[in-house]
């Protein structure tokens, strides 16, 4: 499928039988337009290529391919051009022929918004036109004028000329007459170039340059659809409130344009055709079921819906051919379309019919249980005919009997006619044939059965069989904590009523999970410089613990314990170095268990522009540093510009002006170096720290504005700059230290040190 619809190579067979004669060309253009048949530019193409060799019949037959499928202009002026050419010394016949193409196209793509040249190109087509006669002369003026008035109403893109266009031209004809035409269009005119200004909108979001794929999920083909969506919802509306029969008219057009770009979405083709059965016109609903289901023959959603078309209208004798085409030859049948048809026969023919082909397909090989479960309920529920829908399950018994769900089914069934000592009898049946991993939902079932028909005691004795026959399923016999309260939970539970609260319900479903796990031996391991200790069984846990839902544990065999001196080259453990990301080894060493080649497989599944910024970013050994404080520091330091060339002497950049504090957020002023395996401090130190200095309880505290993070709020950011202006006026200590107060709190402290 996907080289089929291969966009790149359809480009490149395209542009390849532009250098071939038409000749050879030909079967590209074949193998192109089956693909893509609605690809208006590839017809184009096509057509243009026949044109140039001047094969009349090869073109027309190929304009009578496409044009009513491909509503694009560039095409459709193609084919004006050609019968212009055909035409052009034909004389007055010729003429005609032109002028009545003209208005075949117009009836087609006259409302496209690009469709602004064709009606100018129209027009002074009919201006040329020659008038021997007042009459003929009186004939021409009344075609350009009906022209000119279809065009100004139209909302396309050429509006405006148009407009001005047409003022000259009612002017030219009699000025009294053009004021009272004038001021009658002049609404309409201004109603369609507000409706264009709002089309336009939704017709720039869509691409008209894609070709029609089946959906793959992409985001552009959402995107595509969605678009599509919203603008049939605009013309839907009638934003410009033209009579209904335009207004459908317009809809018929954004539908088959939309056609030509998702054309393999069986939804739209759906929705088309269901708007004209709303719209009454059930006729054009048919055509566009069969031109759906000749675009996409295998989609039987499509063929369902118009089998209910026409069966709604009464139309028997082809909904039934349409479930025939389901059926095939019946080999290859599905057991969906055996159902489809039986209910269908049931419903137009009557029992008799549906009983006759249920026969015939119990001989089908693919027929399945899903085949005796509709038809036994379709004779209970239907023809209300228990006795016969006895006899069905009874007879898919013999054949089905290793399904569950069969068995779930004919117990349901056996329920309603309130049939409990048969109910036994088939689980006793079903379950000393089922396999114990099969019977898991069947003893569920078994259990809920005897809650409802049955006494205490058979409902201990069953609960007490189903655990030992499903004991077998694990690995090791249960334990003696698997007896516990969730038993009674789920005896006297009812519906969504529990007798207990939902914190007891999820201790007890955490009970049953080490009840489970009790006996798993755990086998430790411990590494060479023992550095950790590493549970291996705890992968094995993590998969039984299905059984509670809420209680979700990591795969701790996997994870990676962090050493600095397992580093085996300049990348950190956390992102590899630009050469080891590409093309040495990682630096992270597996840890019992852990995969070896885990970033490497990480790496594979990462974008390149992702590995990109990846790579590119600098190694970090040990904790990493407060993102968010360093920038702060960086945004509030003043740090003097060095001029290229020149190095600058720490000395005297010292003696310069004061050097922001590399003090930390606990209060202390003293300058200290900050190691690379500590981190920073946390919001809440920060906090805590700005609270003893307001306290008045650390009164050597001089905590620098650069130790602060950027203040969001506008008046206390405008506080700072007043802070620094300050301090760059005021006097510097010999030591260079200033305190400056806290930037929060809007205080200045003079004090020098």
């Amino acid at each position: 499928m996907a080289d089929t619809y291969n966009i790149e190579a359809a480009e490149i067979l395209a542009n390849e039988a532009l250098r071939l004669t038409i000749s050879e060309a030909v079967p590209i253009y074949e193998q192109l337009l089956a693909t893509f048949p609605t690809a208006a530019r590839y017809w184009k193409q096509y057509v243009e290529a026949h044109m140039a060799a001047n094969d009349d019949d090869a073109t027309k037959q190929i304009f009578s391919r496409c044009l009513l499928t491909c509503l694009q202009i560039p095409l459709w002026r193609c084919y004006i051009r050609y019968i212009r050419k055909v035409n052009e010394k034909k004389g007055v016949e010729g003429q005609e022929e032109t002028r009545k193409a003209f208005d075949f196209m117009l009836s087609y793509v006259g409302a496209d918004v690009a469709s602004g040249p064709v009606w100018m190109e129209y027009i002074t087509f009919l201006k040329s036109m020659p008038a021997q006669t007042t009459q003929e002369e009186s004939q021409r003026m009344t075609a350009v004028r009906k022209a000119y008035q279809k065009a100004i109403v139209t909302p396309t893109q050429h509006a405006e000329q148009l407009w001005k266009d047409y003022e000259n031209f009612e002017n030219s004809v009699s000025r009294t007459l053009a004021k009272g035409l004038l001021s009658d269009y002049q609404p309409k005119y201004n109603s369609a170039r507000a409706v264009y200004r709002e089309r336009k909108k939704y017709i720039d979001e869509i691409d008209w340059n894609v070709l029609a794929v089946p959906p793959s999920g992409s985001y552009k083909e959402e995107l595509q659809w969605l678009a599509w969506k919203r603008l049939l919802a605009f013309e839907k509306g009638n934003p410009q409130r033209i009579d209904s029969a335009s207004s459908n008219k317009r809809i018929v057009f954004t539908y088959e344009q939309c056609l030509m770009y998702l054309y393999h979405y069986p939804d739209m083709w759906y929705d088309y055709a269901t708007w004209h059965a709303k719209s009454g016109s059930v006729d054009s609903a048919i055509k566009v079921f069969h031109r759906a289901l000749k675009a996409l023959p295998d989609s039987e959603m499509l063929k369902y819906a118009y089998a209910e078309l026409e069966e709604s209208r009464g139309a028997i004798q082809p909904a039934k051919k349409v479930y025939e085409s389901l059926l095939g030859d019946g080999v290859n049948a599905t057991p969906l379309s055996h159902i489809q048809y039986i209910r269908f026969l049931r419903r137009t023919e009557g029992v008799e019919a549906a009983r006759k082909y249920f026969v015939d397909a119990r001989k089908s090989p693919n027929c399945t249980y899903h085949v005796y479960i509709a038809y036994a309920t379709m004779a209970f529920c239907l023809d209300k005919d228990p006795k016969i829908a006895h006899n069905v399950f009874e007879a898919g018994l013999k054949r089905f009997m290793h399904e569950p769900g069969y068995i779930l089914e004919y117990a349901d069934f056996l329920s309603r006619l309130n049939d409990d000592r048969n109910i036994r009898a088939l689980f006793e049946r079903a379950l000393s044939s089922l396999p114990p991993e099969e019977s898991v939902e069947v003893w569920k079932r078994f259990t809920q059965f005897e809650q409802t028909y049955g006494d205490l005691a058979s409902m201990l004795k069953v609960e007490q069989r189903r655990k030992e026959a499903l004991s077998r399923t694990e690995e090791e016999s249960q334990s003696p904590l698997d007896i516990s309260l969730q038993d009674v939970v789920s005896r006297y539970s009812f519906m969504d009523l529990w007798p207990c609260s939902s914190k007891d319900l999820d201790h007890l479903a955490r009970q049953e999970w080490l009840s489970k796990n009790i006996n798993k031996k755990v086998e430790r391991s411990t590494l060479a410089d023992g550095a950790a200790v590493v549970d291996k069984a705890s992968s094995g846990l993590l998969n039984n613990s299905n059984s509670s839902a809420k209680v979700v544990y990591p795969d701790t065999s996997r994870m990676v314990i962090y050493d600095p001196r397992q580093k085996s080259g300049p990348s950190g453990p956390g992102v590899p170095a630009v050469s080891s990301t590409l093309t040495g080894p990682s630096a992270v060493a597996p840890v019992a268990g852990g995969t070896p080649n885990a970033p490497n497989e990480f790496l594979k599944a990462t974008p390149p522009a992702l590995l990109a910024f990846l790579a590119s970013l600098p190694t970090v050994e040990g904790p990493s540093p407060d993102v968010d404080f360093v920038l702060s520091i960086c945004l509030q330091s003043n740090i003097p510009t060095a001029q290229i060339g020149k190095s600058v002497n720490p000395s005297k950049q010292l003696q310069t002006g004061p050097a922001p504090s590399t003090s930390d957020l606990s209060g202390s002023s003293k300058p200290h170096p900050v190691p690379s395996g500590s981190s920073f401090k946390t919001t809440r130190d920060r906090q805590s720290g700005k609270k003893r200095d307001r306290n008045g309880q650390d009164d050597d505290d001089t905590a620098t504005v650069q130790s602060q993070p950027l203040p969001r709020d506008m008046f206390k950011i405008r506080q700072l700059q007043k802070a620094r202006g300050a301090v760059a006026r005021g006097a510097v200590s010999q030591t260079g230290s200033t305190s400056y107060g806290s930037a929060f709190s809007g205080e200045l402290s003079g004090s020098t040190g």
